[in-house]
């Protein structure tokens, strides 16, 4: 399934929301990849290794359950993350991508890539993956509304 979507994250037409600058933007993105157990709940673990400012291996643990992966930086532009096949797991991708059409107007491009061909509608998996790009979807709402609620508070530098 591939699949992607686009965030709005700053809206000159509403003045109840902060602008983001795409620095604090791009924090909060590494944020997400470095300290993911502040976006996901369900997650008992991440160790980080072999870090560096392009790219940083990490171990996530659910229960029983541990995938290990790279994320890789494009700096202000995209953070990639590349999960490779591994035991059931099959290789998949994920990018978040900073767009910037004018000056300000920020949005998040999330694309995802779960490494498998798209089904034809009506049949059972694409309609399981019509269940996915909802999740994946309320999943990256909350990423950004936690990116803000970061900055207020200061705990993004």
């Amino acid at each position: 399934m591939k699949f992607n979507h686009l965030i709005q994250i700053n809206d000159p037409l509403n003045p109840l929301i902060d602008n983001l600058t795409r620095e604090q933007l791009w924090r909060g993105l590494v944020l997400r990849a470095e300290a993911p157990q502040l976006f996901m709940e369900h997650l008992d673990e991440c160790v980080l290794s072999d870090k560096t400012d392009a790219a940083v291996r990490r171990m996530l643990r659910y229960g029983e359950l541990r995938i290990h992966d790279v994320v890789t930086y494009e700096a202000l532009q995209r953070v990639h993350y590349h999960v490779p096949a591994q035991g059931d797991i099959p290789t998949s991708s994920l990018s978040m991508t900073i767009e910037e059409p004018e000056e300000e107007a920020l949005f998040v491009r999330f694309e995802y890539d779960d490494g498998t061909p798209d089904e034809e509608a009506g049949t059972e998996k694409a309609f399981y993956d019509q269940f996915r790009r909802s999740a994946y979807e309320e999943a990256d709402i909350d990423t950004i509304r936690i990116i803000r609620e970061l900055i207020v508070k200061g705990s993004v530098h």
